[in-house]
């Protein structure tokens, strides 16, 4: 008898043989392990040999040899997991080999502004206000990610003497799914302007939605909760928090442990504390973050040093927002830092805007990172030309540190700073000749002292505030 494998055989399927030719030696069949261009190995060669396949079964007794087919693998059933409340959800992926996540920056479609003006005036089709290649980009992705400036409610009161406040009605939550969008980002300056009232009722719609959202929520712990994505055998985590406002009472409230809010980082225990959960519990983790000052491509030092505080804390990959406008990456270890995104759909001024697309392999590693360039332009979103997006690459490369761009928009570690700012703003949207940074006791200190100057002294009518181009409302 004749025992051949068509590949290597596995270690435990040794003894099952063994039993099978002792049984038929029994019977007066020659039995001989045979392994493919190894007909004269013994039975301890084999035994090293790693298996992969069934073997198949032949008996040399004068007849027909009995072929047993190997059988073929079967693919695990893929298992729905929506669990609002432990945050665990489950990923259908487009292949078994990798998992893919893409990451774009702020979206607004709050009543009255341009976007959703817009958005109603093309007939209420997403396809209307983003092109063909940003939608296949955002939906094809495994698990699709943005920052959801503002609340869904009808209820609450805008917060007094704040500029611009952001709501949108609960019913339009489906453009959110129309984009692709797998989970938002809802730790934001804006996440509050309609109060606590309208961000428990924001909480809900995204769970009504089965939309899962991080950075937020009626309570501390849910603001500090991961949310975690299985997919292909493996787990993912987000982690989200704001830095912005930068003082100690600001408008939109910190969660407690008994009323809603967001997950401030100004201190970033809780946000570090938060990314530790999250990294002993999955096996890659984002930390996607709202910092920084608007209008400027310039990085700031307590950016930087939250992303160390982040990477050491166990973060794979940080995403940040809140700058209106595009800024540079760098890489901390081999921790890839996207200090913002920009605008992504929320206003109408025409902007250098991105999709990032992060690949993971089958090990759940980082095996590619891609920077996409599109367009805001129109309260919509399209696609960078050829030329547009040759330019943006260039613009990125000379407002970055130790990242390297290809043609393409891979994104790479460098050895070397490539940044050429030299400690100047170049962003198109810039305003201020450099960003301010997060206040001191003294700043704050000095800061009281003045308006208690200001509080006594006579009060002259001020002049009218300017309204920001980036929130024109069309």
């Amino acid at each position: 008898m004749f025992i051949h494998s068509g590949s290597k055989i596995k270690n435990r399927m040794i003894v099952s043989l063994a039993v099978v030719a002792a049984s038929l030696a029994l019977t007066g069949c020659e039995v001989k392990l045979v392994l493919p261009g190894k007909e004269d190995a013994d039975i301890s060669e084999i035994e090293q040999t790693a298996p992969a396949a069934v073997p198949v079964i032949s008996i040399n007794d004068g007849i027909e040899p009995v072929i047993t087919p190997t059988p073929e693998p079967v693919e695990a059933e893929f298992e729905e997991i929506y669990d609002p409340v432990g945050k665990q959800y489950s990923v259908k992926t487009a292949s078994p080999d990798c998992v893919t996540i893409a990451f774009a920056g702020d979206v607004g479609f709050a009543a009255g502004y341009a976007t959703i003006n817009k958005y109603r005036a093309n007939g209420s089709d997403i396809h209307n206000s983003m092109d063909e290649g940003v939608l296949g980009i955002m939906q094809s992705a495994d698990i699709m990610m943005v920052n959801n400036e503002f609340p869904y409610s009808d209820r609450g009161s805008p917060t007094p003497d704040k500029t611009f406040t952001f709501r949108a009605d609960p019913k339009d939550v489906h453009i959110m799914k129309d984009m692709g969008v797998d989970i938002v980002g809802i730790a934001n300056n804006h996440a509050y302007d309609y109060g606590p009232d309208a961000l428990i009722d924001t909480i809900d719609t995204l769970n009504d939605a089965q939309l899962p959202f991080v950075g937020a929520g009626k309570n501390l712990k849910e603001a500090m909760s991961p949310a975690y994505f299985h997919a292909n055998g493996h787990v993912i985590s987000v982690v989200a928090a704001t830095q912005i406002e930068r003082y100690g009472n600001p408008d939109t409230k910190e969660a407690t442990e008994d009323s809603p809010g967001v997950l401030r980082t100004l201190d970033p225990k809780k946000t570090v504390a938060a990314i530790e959960v999250a990294a002993a519990n999955s096996d890659f983790t984002v930390m996607f973050v709202h910092w920084g000052t608007e209008s400027t491509d310039l990085v700031e030092k307590s950016q930087r040093d939250l992303a160390k505080a982040y990477v050491d804390a166990g973060a794979d990959l940080i995403i940040g927002a809140h700058s209106h406008c595009l800024q540079g990456v760098d890489y901390i270890d081999t921790v890839p830092v996207f200090y913002s995104l920009g605008n992504f759909w929320f206003n109408s001024k025409t902007l250098d805007t991105c999709i990032v697309r992060a690949t993971l392999d089958e090990n759940c590693s980082l095996a590619k990172v891609e920077f996409i360039p599109c367009i805001q332009r129109g309260s919509c979103v399209v696609s960078a030309s050829d030329s547009e997006k040759a330019r943006i690459l260039e613009y990125m490369r000379g407002i970055s540190n130790y990242a390297e761009f290809a043609d393409d928009g891979t994104v790479t570690r460098s050895d070397s700073d490539h940044n050429t700012q030299n400690g100047q703003n170049t962003s198109p949207a810039r305003k201020a000749e450099k960003p301010e940074e997060a206040q001191g006791a003294e700043d704050v200190l000095q800061q009281l002292q003045q308006m208690t100057e200001q509080a006594a002294a006579p009060q002259t009518q001020p002049e009218a505030e300017a309204l920001p181009d980036w929130a024109v409302a069309q």
